[in-house]
């Protein structure tokens, strides 16, 4: 470690000051004078605790809870006792300082908040579920106290933006974990701005070249779009200043990463991303006026540009279940360019801009009683005590499908409202009400029509459920509902009816073998679990009430051929499954992918869900029972991998593919003429010398779409094939398939 001069030690002493004052520079005419001694407080605690310890680039550690402490304040806008705890926030953890300590320093609120901070600091992963868990410690200190959250999200936002002084593997399973637990968690707690910034950081570290991309050309278009943006807004401006308005607005450009998702999903190049221009009218108003201001500038901007119906958003009349309120229109701007229009009041501004801080503090003064976000807080403390922790994996899925879901909103019979995600079922309406409605759920009357319970919601509908008490949970009603509760709500039944069913088909079991001359010790047990090849020996019970096994089954066991078969089975070498053959996990050469820093020469198949080819940046990942799977980089699953799986991640690169070919499919888009498909099988044949194994067309009203199936060496020459086909005359758009 190096030693500091004196005149080293004094200039760190002084930047530290700098930064604590910059740290209050916003909130400190906000603070009352207790409040600033608590600050102070905690941070002369911090300061000494973590005065021998530096962070991996080198710099003193009390930079980091600093930096938290200023997000906490400037950037979410909570107070003196979430500041005090985003100082001291990894005291406990990191120095000899007690829980005790804090408690009989502070107070027990503190101490508190700490506690839960600590809870869930990052862990050793050692085993599959160790992250999980951690997600679920997160979340319960969530239904405790929100604040702990928004310091941990504020704690990550700070380790992203300095990620650069971590190893690159540490960087891919931190970025990971941030896109698939804090992002989310982020824009649920209504923290937009920083939601976005996570997820940009994220994918710089795990997608670098396509961060980089789209990074420098929205830096070369940055002054054309500022100049559009000023003559757009200048008509705006002179309306609203005529009808006496106060108001500001702001230009806001796209993220990244929000640009890279259209791109993905869309289908289309950065130039063809709908709308990459936007901006926000923020204007002044008592609590009275809002909506009546909201739908006035609405009328404004909509009179001076034509909006697109299809794309207006009204979450003012009924706010999202974040709280978040705003009117959203897409306006057709001068020279044909979409252009969305956010409107909001002051209020509405901070609130989607500090989120969930911000609705509390709002709260109380606008009279707000049935808070969308109490009630989602109190819906995860629900699904937690429902929650068993063998399941945490799933749990974790089913819980981020809401995070992000769109929702709708659906009206009972009495005109009580609801919201529910995208895409949810009559079912989950019916678990919404009360697990009793969902449990006994029949169907429903959807706008008075009767409909099954897999029936796929709309906004606006109005919805009876129909219930029997004779009607129980089933199976498959998991294959159709989407909220969380619903699936913790029927997994809960469904479980204790098995475990009611297995309880009857042991003591059933007992009784036939003891009359077969037998005794249903663990080997007997284990022997007939694999004899009957049952999963666990709950199914076996449960099949055995049910009658599924029966006597002669049991008889026959007993009989010797059985027991026999069933402890040879258990000791046995299990046979390799055959599996599906597949041309491209077959290589002649097994050195193509190489593993480690040692680059060492192992087994592998490559990941069907993503077809990497040579060229293509690559981990491995170690599977349970199928080896090491080569994924790409971008994989849809790598990132849910490196967030759960880390210690399972395998360095991985190419080495040799010189003489080894792959198959990839490439989707064709364009405009159809005479001698299209002539062209395109010439140029892959011919021109490139590409074997081409398939070709399919097909045409409608001028346009066509193909798919052609060829077979590379490496990335380079299939980069080079796509761009060879772009050039034809009349082609739009060439994309690799990967599934």
């Amino acid at each position: 470690m190096k030693v500091m001069t004196v005149e080293e030690l004094e200039k760190e002493k002084t930047e530290i000051a700098l930064r604590y004052k910059n740290m209050l520079q916003s909130s400190y005419r906000f603070l009352s004078d207790a409040d600033k001694q608590l600050i102070r407080k905690a941070f002369d605690l911090a300061v000494d605790a973590h005065k021998d310890q530096r962070r991996k680039s080198g710099e003193p550690y009390i930079y980091h809870p600093i930096e938290v402490a200023k997000i906490i304040a400037n950037e979410i806008g909570l107070g003196a006792t979430s500041i005090a705890a985003a100082l001291m926030h990894d005291v406990v953890e990191d120095s000899e300082y007690t829980l005790e300590d804090i408690e009989n320093q502070f107070d027990s609120k503190i101490a508190k908040i700490i506690d839960g901070l600590t809870k869930i600091s990052t862990l050793n992963n050692q085993e599959v579920s160790i992250q999980s868990e951690n997600f679920r410690k997160l979340l319960l200190t969530l239904s405790e106290d929100v604040r702990v959250i928004l310091i941990k999200i504020a704690d990550r936002l700070h380790n992203m933006r300095t990620l650069e002084s971590m190893r690159e593997d540490k960087q891919m399973k931190i970025a990971s974990e941030t896109i698939f637990i804090y992002a989310p968690l982020a824009h649920r707690m209504g923290l937009y701005n920083i939601k976005s910034e996570l997820e940009d950081l994220s994918l710089k570290y795990t997608q670098p070249e396509v961060y980089e991309e789209i990074q420098s050309k929205l830096i070369a278009s940055h002054s054309a779009r500022e100049e559009y943006i000023q003559k757009f807004s200048q008509r705006i401006k002179e309306s609203l200043d005529e009808e006496g308005i106060k108001y500001q607005i702001k230009g806001r450009p796209k993220s990244i990463s929000s640009i890279h998702k259209k791109i993905m999903t869309q289908g289309v190049s950065f130039e063809e991303v709908y709308d990459k221009f936007a901006i926000r009218i923020i204007y002044e108003s008592d609590q009275k006026n809002e909506k009546y201001l909201a739908w006035k500038i609405f009328s404004i901007v909509t009179d001076i540009y034509k909006h697109n119906p299809k794309r207006m958003r009204d979450w003012i009349s009924q706010p999202r279940s974040t709280g978040y309120e705003s009117l959203h229109a897409t306006l057709m701007g001068p020279g044909g360019n979409w252009v969305e229009v956010q409107i909001r009041s002051e209020r509405m501004d901070e609130i989607a801009e500090k989120g969930i801080a911000a609705h509390y503090k709002y709260k109380e003064n606008y009279n707000i009683e049935d808070s969308k976000v109490d009630d989602w807080i109190a819906q995860i403390r629900e699904i937690l005590e429902n929650h068993h922790g063998s399941e945490t994996a799933e749990f974790i899925d089913n819980f981020k499908l809401n995070l992000y879901a769109k929702e709708i909103f659906v009206f009972t019979p009495m005109g009580d409202l609801f919201s529910l995600p995208k895409g949810a079922s009559s079912l989950d309406f019916a678990y919404a009400i009360h697990t009793n409605v969902g449990d006994t759920c029949l169907g429903a009357k959807v706008n008075g029509k009767l409909y099954p319970l897999s029936h796929e919601l709309q906004s606006g509908d109005q919805v009876e459920i129909i219930t029997s008490t004779n009607q129980r949970p089933k199976p498959d009603w998991l294959d159709f509902v989407k909220t969380s509760r619903a699936k913790s709500k029927i997994k809960a039944a469904l479980n204790a009816e098995k475990r009611y069913y297995a309880e009857e088909g042991r003591e059933i079991l007992e009784r036939k073998m003891r009359h077969l001359k037998q005794t249903l010790n663990e080997k007997t047990l284990n022997a007939l679990v694999s004899h009957f090849k049952e999963k666990t020996s709950q199914d076996l019970f449960v099949n055995v009430q049910s009658g599924k096994i029966s006597n002669a089954d049991l008889k026959k066991f007993a009989e010797g051929t059985g027991m026999i078969s069933g402890i040879w089975n258990r000791i046995r070498p299990k046979p390799k499954p055959k599996e599906k053959i597949v041309e491209r996990e077959t290589h002649s050469h097994p050195d193509l992918v190489v593993f480690g820093d040692d680059e060492e020469k192992l087994e592998y198949t490559l990941a069907n869900c993503c077809n990497p080819i040579p060229g293509d940046k690559v981990f491995g990942f170690v599977t349970v029972n199928r080896g090491i799977k080569v994924h790409k980089n971008s994989c849809p699953n790598s990132i849910e991998l490196r967030a759960n799986f880390a210690y399972r991640i395998q360095k991985a690169k190419w080495v040799d593919s010189t003489k080894t070919h792959f198959r990839t499919i490439l989707n064709l888009h364009g405009i159809d003429r005479q001698g299209m498909v002539n062209d395109i099988t010439h140029l892959v044949s011919t021109q490139l010398n590409l074997d081409m194994k398939s070709i399919s067309i097909y045409s409608d009203d001028g346009i066509f779409e193909g798919k052609i199936t060829v077979v590379v060496n490496h990335k380079q020459q299939l980069d080079d094939a796509m761009a060879s086909l772009s050039k034809i005359q009349g082609m739009t758009k060439v994309r690799r398939v990967d599934n």
